[in-house]
């Protein structure tokens, strides 16, 4: 059965896509199939990935013209990665969904004949407007990726209830597999503050794992490569693969539901 995860946060500059492309790749390399869905109009998985920002075939076509999705992926330079990518059609599609029926299960109808992938992974926008209320409609579970900076917690309760209203009116499968803090930096005592603050608010859903501050993996998206890939030896290339071991367990556990739609 393939699971999906929507990883979402409204901030900006959280570590989204390089959790998205990251995460897929290190999943890719331990033997399994993986597709990621660039659901943002900043089409930054799709550049990350090494395709273009400008292909004929995209999720503008899936979500608005009813294209097959099947036709519109496309294999990335990483064995068993594949990628839908975004194009720049997307920047007006949340306007162009107000009117489209059942406007929120268009990625969820898509999805439906989607066969042959272990995991799907899907980049949101920074945002929560309907494409990233159809991300969680499609989704089995989301992670979040949490920056430690300071106002990492800044908007962090309306994305938990926003989560749990998609989860309690159109997905009451949908539940939280992972707060992932990125952006580590053990020598700054701030980062360190902002990790325990984030961990006490939320014991059972932070990961163990957490993603260092590393001008590496902010190089690897010019690149078009995912950070194991363009620097197999950097530390956030052992800190994805290990999250990748963390959630592939946490998978295998199963999603308990709690008030909070938190997996086990």
């Amino acid at each position: 059965m393939t699971a999906r995860i929507a990883v979402s946060n409204q901030k900006g500059g959280v570590g989204k896509t390089s959790t998205a492309i990251s995460l897929g790749s290190a999943v890719a390399a331990a033997g399994r199939t993986v597709l990621v869905i660039d659901l943002d109009p900043q089409t930054n998985a799709t550049s990350a990935l090494g395709l273009p920002k400008d292909a004929q075939r995209s999720i503008h076509g899936v979500l608005l013209r009813d294209e097959p999705l099947q036709q519109a992926v496309t294999e990335t330079t990483v064995p068993r990665l594949h990628v839908l990518p975004s194009s720049v059609d997307m920047a007006s599609a949340e306007v162009e969904l107000v009117p489209v029926m059942a406007r929120e299960f268009r990625l969820r109808a898509a999805l439906s004949q989607l066969e042959g992938y272990d995991l799907v992974l899907i980049d949101c926008p920074p945002s929560l407007g309907l494409l990233t209320v159809n991300a969680l409609v499609a989704a089995d579970f989301v992670i979040v990726p949490v920056q430690c900076e300071y106002l990492a917690l800044e908007g962090l309760a309306q994305l938990l209830s926003t989560i749990e209203a998609v989860k309690s009116r159109l997905n009451p499968q949908l539940s939280i597999l992972a707060i992932l803090l990125t952006m580590e930096d053990k020598r700054n005592r701030l980062s360190q503050q902002i990790a325990d603050e984030v961990t006490s608010h939320f014991p059972d859903l932070v990961a163990r794992t957490r993603i260092p501050r590393s001008v590496r993996l902010a190089e690897a998206p010019s690149h078009g490569r995912p950070i194991d890939v363009y620097d197999p030896t950097s530390r956030a290339t052992a800190a994805y693969a290990e999250f990748a071991r963390e959630i592939e367990a946490r998978l295998a556990r199963g999603a308990t539901s709690t008030t909070m739609g938190v997996a086990s």
